[in-house]
């Protein structure tokens, strides 16, 4: 190093030093708004087709959203993926207002099929049918493409509902 770099060096050091023990206060606070508010997730599970997602705690939901939700406590959900607490990724399917019904194993929304129940789970334990009927204000029907995939087709899981919404996701990986 030439002396004129090391004489350089050490006059901007200590004001830059300075500058960042000032600034950071600053910075911290709406750094740790958007940690309040957003999330990095890995799936760990095959229901969804991606493994990393960008988690935003205020974005809108709309029909095709990404949501992630904490489903209902039960010995299933304990016995096919450990103590919880669960976070599970699904995609709206439907919105307050729209209309479940179930034919056969068939369930569909506004008449819609959009997917098939199974009588058991992998474990063969039995499955119950999902809600039907119009879906409350504040609740979503929320499925995946998988045909194994647990969600809304089943009681064990029913509807998503704020409260227990942590946000709407997107796929980054």
């Amino acid at each position: 190093m030439t002396d004129l770099v090391a004489r350089t060096l050490r006059r901007v050091r200590r004001p830059l030093l300075l500058t960042g023990i000032v600034a950071l206060p600053f910075a911290w606070a709406p750094i740790a708004a958007f940690g309040e508010d957003h999330a990095f997730l890995i799936n760990a599970s095959p229901s969804l087709p991606n493994w990393a997602f960008w988690l935003d705690k205020s974005a809108p939901i709309a029909r095709g959203s990404l949501i992630f939700f904490e489903p209902p406590a039960s010995a299933m959900l304990e016995r096919h993926f450990g103590k919880g607490p669960h976070l599970f990724g699904k995609r709206v399917i439907g919105l307050p207002g729209d209309v479940v019904s179930h034919e056969g194993a068939e369930v569909l929304v506004n008449g819609r099929k959009v997917g098939a129940r199974l009588a058991r789970t992998r474990l063969g334990l039995t499955l119950s049918p999902g809600p039907e009927g119009v879906i409350p204000r504040g609740c979503y029907y929320v499925g995946s493409d998988h045909p194994r995939g647990f969600d809304s087709r089943y009681a064990e899981v029913g509807f998503a509902c704020r409260g227990h919404i942590l946000g709407s996701g997107r796929a980054i990986l």
